[in-house]
């Protein structure tokens, strides 16, 4: 195979931080290059520097035969280097054609030819199997929906180099294999694509070659057909894991906490009945699209609802905002930790008891010692990676971003907790955490509601879970009975 990006010695250091040590590692083209390792092991600081958002304390990339000593965005773009971040790069006002070609030429003369430029984006969304309005502004559709956006927007340039930062983590098993068959199109094209997940499954399905990452350092390079789970998750975390991924606990299901009565929306739900006990994880499940998030909006009074009731605790409560939620005991974690759930400009101690700052206030004065002891806590509980609670959230991994919004949704005390994606993005060493705390939290007794899209993180974690379709719920399904295939049936509309 040829060579196309080569990088040496990449070294990136921040204050108290050292992101990037010696880095090197070797892309070819035609390859699917995977990178892993847990949260702040320095993949997403490693693509920055290819794609030229930050530059390198020291070393060299090799990018087709050329030396540079550092990059910038519209160098690597003119090279060929494409990026999908996890946070997206969209204009949420423009619709969906107009963010896939935002800054192509499409145009009739002097002005824009929108007929061809909604053509040739219909034309790439249907590539993913996916059917819809592409003049519809890209705020109106759900996180799933806008990474697709994204990477239909990546892949409408000619790129040579193509760098994924978790594609997958919204998407459906549907649109991830439609996502997988434009990898393989790609790679025929030549196409080096540099994969980061932490799926496990998806790494092995997909990439060519893994390199493993740990603490900023590269730590080794493996063909994926010569390696196995046990090995790649051994380097990533200097560890061996519990073989168990998703661990169990005893615990005592009791009364129910939480009863919803016909929830209907304006425009999506119709008529959804739910309720969580007392030490339960009630799973939702249903395809993108189906009324899973906007059901616990509408619950946690995040969006509006025509209809319903709700109970917590067998008594009817009024929810018409957060402040009501979480008045009443229930705490969401969002999908989207960076628009609604993490205060990216302020400290991890100001995250934390954001919402729970009433409880460390004496006579309308913040006692900082009760704050400083209150971050601290949930700083060593979940074990944030940071060098001191006054990091702004903004500078922290994906997973330990996460983790913040966890922890102030902890700290208010609710006795509900709404996870949705609760994972999404997380490395396979900090899921285990996730999924430990969560028992544990069902264990005293919480009641807990979680959104998934990965099928075994359902079928893992839930008590009990609930399928959506359209808006409505399609069925229940109890531990024992639950399977991939009827969960899909359900989803699919079928029951």
């Amino acid at each position: 195979m040829e060579k196309i990006l080569e990088l040496k010695h990449i070294t990136k250091e921040y204050p108290g931080v050292k992101a990037l040590s010696d880095m090197d590692v070797t892309f070819y083209k035609g390859e699917v290059h995977a990178l892993m390792g847990e949260n702040g092991a320095g993949k997403s600081t490693l693509i920055k520097v290819i794609s030229g958002a930050i530059k390198p304390n020291a070393g060299e990339i090799i990018y087709e035969g050329k030396s540079y000593s550092e990059m910038n965005p519209i160098l690597s773009q003119k090279l060929g280097i494409g990026v999908i971040y996890q946070e997206f790069n969209l204009v949420p006002e423009l619709s969906i054609a107009e963010n896939i070609f935002l800054g192509n030429k499409l145009t009739k003369g002097l002005t824009i030819n929108r007929k061809l430029m909604n053509q040739k984006a219909r034309e790439i969304m249907e590539g993913f199997g996916i059917k819809i309005d592409v003049t519809k502004p890209v705020r109106s559709l759900t996180v799933a929906y806008q990474q697709l956006v994204e990477i239909a927007k990546t892949i409408s340039n000619d790129v040579k180099v193509l760098i994924m930062d978790e594609p997958s983590a919204p998407l459906t098993n549907r649109e991830i294999e439609a996502m997988f068959r434009i990898v393989e199109q790609l790679k025929k094209k030549g196409v080096a694509i540099i994969y980061i997940s932490h799926r496990m499954e998806e790494i092995f399905q997909i990439a060519d070659r893994v390199t493993i990452m740990r603490d900023g350092e590269y730590v080794g390079t493996r063909q994926t057909q010569e390696t196995g789970r046990a090995e790649l998750i051994s380097m990533m975390v200097g560890r061996t894991l519990d073989d168990q991924q998703y661990p169990t606990v005893d615990k005592e299901i009791g009364e129910t906490v939480l009863e919803v009565r016909n929830l209907s929306t304006p425009s999506l739900l119709k008529n959804v009945n739910l309720s969580v006990k007392k030490g339960e994880i009630l799973g939702l499940a249903g395809l993108v699209g189906a009324g899973r998030t906007e059901t616990v909006r509408a619950i946690y009074g995040a969006d509006p609802k025509s209809s319903g009731e709700v109970y917590v605790h067998g008594k009817k409560v009024e929810i018409k905002k957060p402040r009501d939620g979480i008045r009443d005991g229930i705490a969401l974690i969002p999908e989207d930790r960076k628009k609604h759930g993490v205060l990216l400009e302020m400290s991890i101690r100001d995250n934390i008891s954001f919402i729970s700052i009433r409880d460390i206030c004496k006579a309308a004065v913040v006692n900082r010692k009760a704050d400083r002891n209150l971050a601290q806590s949930y700083i060593d509980r979940l074990k944030i990676k940071t060098p001191s609670m006054e990091q702004l959230a903004k500078n922290l991994s994906g997973g330990n971003q996460q983790k913040v919004v966890l922890a102030k949704s902890m700290a208010s005390k609710s006795d509900i907790l709404i996870f949705d994606e609760p994972t999404r993005g997380i490395d396979v060493g900090a899921k285990q955490e996730i999924y430990m705390l969560m028992n544990q939290l069902a264990k005293e007794g919480m009641a807990i509601i979680m959104i998934s899209s990965e099928m075994p993180e359902l079928l893992g974690m839930s008590d009990r879970i609930l399928v959506m379709h359209e808006g409505e719920v399609t069925g229940e399904l109890s531990k024992e009975e639950a399977t991939q295939t009827k969960i899909l049936e359900l989803a699919s509309g079928k029951n």
